[in-house]
Parts: C-alpha cells; sequence; structure tokens
C-alpha cells in the first residue's frame, strides 16, 4: 500500500510506545493531583447506548494524550477517555506529559501555543486519523456563558456537564472509528 504515508506515524509511535497507562501516568501525579483525576474517573458514567456504541467497534485506535498531571482540563477530560477505552477492547489510550517530550508539544500547538489535553488519535499502523484539543465543545459552551454573557447559554448541573462532556468523547471516537472502516485504503490492508 504505498498510499498509506504519513510523515508524522514515526514521531507519533515513538510517543505511544513510551506513553503510559493511565495507572502508571497517575504514579507522577501528587495525592491532590490524583484525587482530583480519580474524582473525574469515578464521577464518570456511559450510558447504555454508548457502551453498546463503543463495544461494537471493530478497527483499533491507539489514542495517545498530551497532557498536564497538573492540569485542570486535564484532570477532567482524560479519565472520560479511560472510561470510553475501557468500553472496548479495540482503543489503546497512553499518556504523555507534555513538559517530557518538547517535540511533540511543538508538533500539537493550537493556535500557536502549547495546550492540553491534546488527543491524537491514530491507527494501527499509527497514521493520523485526528487530533483533537484542548476542550470539547459543550465545556466551551459552559465556559462561554460563564465567561461572555448568556448568549451562549448551556444549562445543566456539574452532573450534566460531565455527562455532556463524555458525549462529546465519545463522539470524536466514533468519528475515528467510522474514518477507519470507511477508508478505502485501509479497508483493502485489513479486509475490512
Amino acid at each position: 500500500m504505498s498510499n498509506l504515508y504519513d510523515q508524522h506515524s514515526t514521531l507519533f509511535r515513538k510517543a505511544f510506545e513510551e506513553g503510559l497507562s493511565f495507572q502508571h501516568y497517575l504514579g507522577s501525579a501528587s495525592s491532590s493531583e490524583r484525587a482530583r483525576w480519580m474524582q473525574s474517573y469515578e464521577s464518570a458514567r456511559l450510558s447504555d447506548e454508548q457502551r453498546s456504541l463503543l463495544a461494537a467497534f471493530r478497527r483499533k485506535q491507539n489514542i495517545l494524550v498530551l497532557s498536564g498531571i497538573w492540569c485542570g482540563d486535564c484532570a477532567r477530560s482524560c479519565p472520560l477517555l479511560v472510561k470510553i477505552a475501557e468500553a472496548t477492547s479495540t482503543i489503546s489510550l497512553r499518556f504523555v506529559e507534555s513538559r517530557s517530550d518538547p517535540t511533540l508539544v511543538d508538533e500539537l500547538r493550537i493556535h500557536g501555543a502549547s495546550r492540553v489535553p491534546v488527543v491524537v488519535t491514530l491507527s494501527e499502523d499509527y497514521f493520523e486519523v485526528s487530533r483533537f484539543g484542548d476542550r470539547t465543545l459543550s465545556v466551551y459552551r459552559r465556559k462561554a456563558s460563564e465567561e461572555l454573557g448568556p448568549s451562549c447559554a448551556i444549562g445543566g448541573s456539574s452532573s450534566a456537564a460531565l455527562d455532556a462532556e463524555i458525549a462529546d468523547w465519545v463522539s470524536h471516537v466514533e468519528r475515528s472509528e467510522l474514518m477507519l472502516r470507511l477508508s478505502g485504503l485501509l479497508r483493502a490492508r485489513y479486509n475490512d
């Protein structure tokens, strides 16, 4: 398949292979940081519909997360990705601390700035499928409501906000699954 090429696949493969599982990543956290991450993890709930959707995934996704153990957005969002990965055998999830890999940080800048979290979904060949950062739409809507005024209002309690954010992430990984499943080159390569 000579048509398959991604100039960043070597960088992404290396970062993914050196990345840490959720539990190992939390090993570098202070007790207060770990508590924030675990609070998000324990509060996150997938609906039955989301679980069924994720369980039906067929294509492998390697998800690389550039994160900051100190970052509040990461402490809220990244555990949601862990819950999603736990619901399917097709997602492998790895975390890279942003302070440990300046090359990856430079590659994953958003509007010129280093940001976290940045999520890169990779195919089984470590080709980029998508990148997403730093906050989901529901989080930006909530921030806009709080900081810009009522014209961007979004209702709901913190539980509803967490449900909206996990729905955003599920939609993101579903989009990646469909991109992989519908790629003519990948379908031919993997008899899919």
